[in-house]
């Protein structure tokens, strides 16, 4: 035999030689599972398992002890009640958006209110989308942090003022806040902004309407109630303020004792209720509510709309309802 070449009774590998394998492919697979020559499984002796079990065992109780510092640390900068970065330092900002209700559940609907004032199916719809939407504000309102709220009785440290629908005129449930007619009620309130406080009108300005210029004229007794955000709303065009040309509000502004807003619990945005009269029937009529203050960013239009919200009305007269 020559050294380093290969024979018929073997291979010669790495200076010694190995007997040829005779085993059939099965007998190789179950091999690999457990090799009872050497009691390994999947290549692996029952020691070796324990050693990379142990191995990673520790590796991730290091890891998962590691992820938990940093999360402790994390939440120990956190406040359960106020963010960080809040105003000028947040995304949000200080420009606090103003929205609309009802809205229709019906995403293809988008913000358009459309109603047969015939069709109590229709009118049952917008009911309750409004009854659902004051639910909170219809809930008992005693005890616990509720206090009852005037411009000269703002509520104290972690007391939240008390809200009383009787206030909002004829937008109430018992004329199905005007759904059945052609005068219903929209419900205006501005979004949330943590520690932003209005800077408000006490006097009419020029770009004003004449309804709300009046109002603060001759309908505040006092200086304290002109602290208020006042809101207005008009037909986007010449043409839709030809269709509606009157609005009631219960009451028309949001007060300040509800500001500036710190997150205490039980906390009720005000609502400001619309009552839009008689519009023409059986046309699509655009409509956009403002919010007026001084800190308080207008902008019209479709794109980046700010301070301000549009939304379409159609009121249906004929006695044949649409779908």
């Amino acid at each position: 035999m020559v050294v380093g070449k290969p024979e018929d009774n073997g291979e010669y590998i790495d200076g010694r030689f190995r007997e040829p394998s005779y085993e059939t492919k099965w007998e190789s697979f179950k091999k690999a599972i457990y090799n009872p020559s050497t009691n390994a499984v999947f290549g692996r002796t029952g020691k070796s398992w324990a050693q990379l079990l142990l191995f990673y065992a520790i590796f991730y109780v290091i890891l998962a002890a590691l992820f938990a510092i940093c999360m402790q640390g994390l939440f120990a900068t956190l406040n359960d009640k106020e963010p960080t970065w809040t105003l000028d330092k947040s995304w949000i900002g200080t420009n606090p958006g103003l929205g609309v209700r009802p809205v229709s559940n019906r995403f293809e609907e988008g913000s358009l209110i459309w109603y047969n004032m015939t069709n109590q199916t229709q009118i049952g719809k917008w009911v309750h989308l409004i009854n659902d939407f004051l639910a909170p504000y219809n809930a008992s309102q005693t005890g616990t942090n509720y206090v009852n709220c005037d411009f000269d009785k703002p509520p104290g440290e972690g007391q939240v003022c008390a809200t009383d629908l009787s206030k909002l005129g004829n937008c109430n449930h018992g004329r199905a806040y005007g759904y059945n007619s052609s005068s219903p009620c929209i419900f205006l309130k501005l979004n949330r902004i943590i520690g932003w406080e209005p800077e408000y009108y006490t006097t009419a300005q020029a770009d004003m309407p004449d309804e709300l210029k009046i109002h603060i004229q001759n309908n505040t007794s006092s200086e304290l109630e002109k602290k208020q955000v006042w809101v207005s709303c008009q037909g986007v065009d010449t043409i839709d303020r030809q269709h509606v040309k009157e609005f009631r509000y219960y009451p028309q502004g949001f007060a300040s004792y509800y500001y500036p807003y710190r997150n205490y619990p039980n906390y009720l945005s005000p609502i400001v209720a619309v009552e839009v009269i008689n519009l023409t029937p059986n046309v699509i009529i655009s409509i956009e509510c403002r919010a007026w203050a001084k800190n308080i960013i207008y902008r019209g239009g479709v794109l980046n709309r700010a301070g301000s919200i549009q939304f379409e009305m159609q009121v249906d007269a004929a006695t044949e309802s649409h779908k």
